[in-house]
């Protein structure tokens, strides 16, 4: 079983050698600016990590895994972007927006997401693509919310923003390793569980969110209920998941 740096690794080589769509010409600059940007890779690590629990070579799941992981960077390109959140810096460099300007930031987004679907349907069935998807869509609609006057409850809003795209990580991982429909129902759980934990430490580490509903101890102890209830559900499936539960706990602990 590989560990989730060994995993980590494999991302970045394949998103390094990633051959982009001839016809972005000078905009495959701006994709490749956005995804040489830093970060964990923890949903296609997930995404991997699942499929490896599955039974399967991390290999054969990398198309789905870097699918994931493009369809998260449009997200944070366009959530940069002055008509949202409008953030000029991300991860310690300037946004997409601010160093190639707003109108190829948002043709780099929208290439991004296209590019995750060529590789999501470069698997035999339309599984993947159709799970990832769906979770782009309810990323968009979280975004909604979030930017709206009434965003209604928390849970339900970081279930779209944040939530979405961890389920389709353990998702995309199970349809790329072949796991039939029904016997994905404890896998999903854990997914879920995951995006949830995901968010409520990322609240806890900005000071907003769960911290401003449910103070400082509060969201701790969600958080910790989260990872409780994780590890819970990694229990119930016939598969090595020590991988994922490592996932789990380093999720639990992040600083950043």
């Amino acid at each position: 079983m590989q560990s989730p740096d060994e995993l980590r690794g494999l991302v970045e080589t394949y998103l390094g050698d990633l051959a982009l769509t001839p016809e972005l010409g000078g905009l495959s600059d701006a994709l490749r600016y956005a995804l040489e940007g830093g970060g964990k890779r923890v949903r296609p690590v997930i995404c991997l990590a699942t499929g490896q629990a599955a039974g399967v070579d991390p290999e054969l799941v990398l198309p789905a895994a870097a699918a994931v992981e493009l369809v998260h960077t449009f997200s944070l390109v366009h959530d940069d972007l002055p008509a949202l959140d409008d953030d000029d810096v991300r991860r310690g460099r300037p946004s997409l927006h601010v160093r190639f300007g707003e109108a190829n930031a948002i043709l780099a987004g929208d290439a991004l997401v296209s590019e995750a679907f060529r590789l999501a349907l470069s698997y035999p069935g339309p599984e993947v693509g159709r799970e990832l998807a769906q979770a782009t869509l309810g990323m968009i609609g979280g975004q909604y919310l979030d930017l709206s006057d009434d965003p209604g409850d928390l849970a339900s809003l970081h279930r779209l923003k944040t939530g979405c795209l961890f389920s389709a990580s353990v998702g995309c991982g199970l349809w790329a390793a072949g796991v039939p429909a029904r016997q994905q129902g404890p896998w999903r759980s854990f997914g879920d569980e995951l995006g949830l934990l995901f968010q409520i430490v990322d609240d806890i580490l900005d000071g907003d969110g769960y911290v401003l509903s449910h103070g400082l101890d509060g969201a701790r102890r969600l958080a910790d209920e989260a990872a409780g209830r994780a590890r819970a559900r990694l229990k119930t499936i016939s598969a090595d998941t020590a991988v994922l539960e490592e996932i789990v706990s380093g999720l639990a602990v992040r600083t950043a």
